[in-house]
């Protein structure tokens, strides 16, 4: 038995902390009190943390040795009581055997009923905390860079079991230095966003962020000059090369014209460079 009265631990967590005190004390956790003396912090994104102050007091010793001597006093009455009950249960036992016709399709149905449902509700549980995740850390991003937002994300339509796209949209006041020129400081602030997400979360995420809906009338400005183009290769039978874009806007090229009857798509250069030719076909 260890003399220590009380012993004080640091550790990332409260849980760590107490079983590394129990360890150092040699005792189990009904034997101490726990006291937390500070809750530490994760700090952002789990940078410049501060880890928990646990204190464990050893708990007086308690004599509990009087409140034996009535166990045994009941301890016989209950045997007593029991002999009656089994003759009883005898009858009953050569009852149950005239049943097991009706009691054997009952237990075929319910295992047939029980496994579907508990899937679906774990799937639900995960993407839900994915999507916590994300509009936990755009939110925080977006408060460290001095601005205030309304942030909320969901599944893209376009998403499938296997390949899940997350939008996140945010809405606020001044929120074109979040954009950038020509959306760049927007790009990068989804990329890092998509990182951080993902190795919270411990999985491949894919993140469109929208601020104030920019990127769905950006997409639209660039379909419609998508087919403008397109009208233009189509007449003069001479391909056409549109200015640099980033590789989801570039992507959107690519899929209004992916059906046009006259004319394809083709990506050229380098980053951040890259441009899409539209050319006739052949």
């Amino acid at each position: 038995m260890n003399e220590r009265t009380t012993l004080e631990v640091i550790a990332p967590t409260v849980e760590e902390a107490i079983q590394q005190g129990l360890a150092q004390l040699g005792l189990t956790a009904d034997a101490v009190s726990v006291e937390v003396l500070d809750s530490g912090s994760k700090g952002l994104f789990g940078l410049g943390g501060r880890q928990v102050r646990v204190l464990l007091t050893v708990n007086p010793p308690v004599m509990e040795k009087p409140a034996s001597p009535p166990e045994p006093k009941t301890a016989p009455a209950k045997k007593a009581e029991s002999k009656p009950k089994a003759k009883e249960t005898k009858p009953r036992s050569e009852k149950k055997p005239a049943e097991p016709k009706q009691t054997s399709p009952k237990p075929a149905v319910q295992k047939s009923v029980e496994p579907p449902p508990a899937p679906k509700k774990t799937e639900r549980m995960e993407h839900d905390s994915v999507l916590d995740t994300a509009e936990e850390v755009v939110s925080k991003l977006i408060y460290h860079m001095g601005m205030t937002a309304q942030v909320s994300a969901h599944y893209d339509e376009s998403s499938t079991d296997e390949h899940r796209v997350i939008q996140v949209d945010v809405r606020g006041d001044d929120l074109s230095a979040l954009i950038g020129r020509r959306a760049e400081t927007l790009a990068a602030f989804q990329h890092v966003s998509s990182l951080i997400v993902g190795k919270q979360t411990q999985k491949w995420v894919q993140m469109v962020v929208d601020v104030e809906g920019y990127r769905s009338r950006r997409e639209k400005q660039i379909r419609q000059l998508a087919n403008r183009m397109a009208d233009q290769v189509t007449k003069t039978g001479r391909k056409v090369t549109m200015e640099p874009m980033p590789s989801n806007e570039r992507r959107v090229v690519h899929i209004e014209l992916r059906g046009h009857p006259a004319v394809k798509t083709e990506s050229t250069g380098e980053e951040p460079y890259r441009k899409v030719v539209i050319v006739p076909k052949e």
